[in-house]
């Protein structure tokens, strides 16, 4: 992993949580980045897995504001974001991406998992990352380097394994629009 490759990838996260622009991520930010991806599905915040997307990502934001020090109703500027993130995800290893990234991750795919198996195949996939405006042309190869074990659906801990990766340089998967 090169930390240019990682502080990239982070300020890309920045820009996409920064939902109205002003260089600082609240809890409406996250909100409105939840609610983003509910529309993608066409899935109401009022339905269980709804507000469980919703919770997902408000309360990843309230842990990282409290462990920031600008408490739950405060907001992060990109420094305070970037140490907060570094502090609490990346130094954790697998133990902070299973604490502040995997929530998110599994509600993302409770709203995805439109056949209800569990698990998010090809076309959920896709639509996965149309929501997250990546470019379609990129999600069935993104699918298949994603799926480690062959088995033609991906499980929220492949999903978590991926975005570290993506998070620390080692794959190339566009998890980002």
């Amino acid at each position: 992993m090169t930390t240019a490759v990682k502080n990239e990838r982070l300020e890309l996260r920045f820009e996409k949580w920064d939902r109205d622009g002003n260089g600082r991520i609240d809890r409406s930010d996250l909100e409105a980045e939840a609610n983003r991806i509910l529309a993608a599905f066409g899935e109401s915040p009022s339905t269980p897995q709804g507000r469980a997307l919703l919770e997902s990502f408000t309360g990843t934001y309230e842990y990282l504001a409290e462990k920031a020090g600008v408490g739950r109703d405060g907001a992060l500027d990109r420094k305070q974001f970037t140490e907060v993130i570094e502090a609490e995800v990346f130094k954790g290893g697998d133990a902070g991406f299973g604490r502040v990234v995997r929530p998110m991750i599994q509600a993302i795919l409770n709203v995805c998992d439109t056949d209800g198996d569990g698990e998010v195949n090809p076309a959920e996939f896709a639509k996965w990352l149309k929501a997250a405006g990546v470019d379609r042309s990129k999600a069935d190869e993104s699918f298949r380097t994603i799926d480690t074990d062959g088995s033609g659906a991906l499980t929220v801990d492949e999903l978590v394994a991926a975005v570290k990766a993506y998070h620390f340089g080692t794959l190339d998967v566009p998890l980002l629009g």
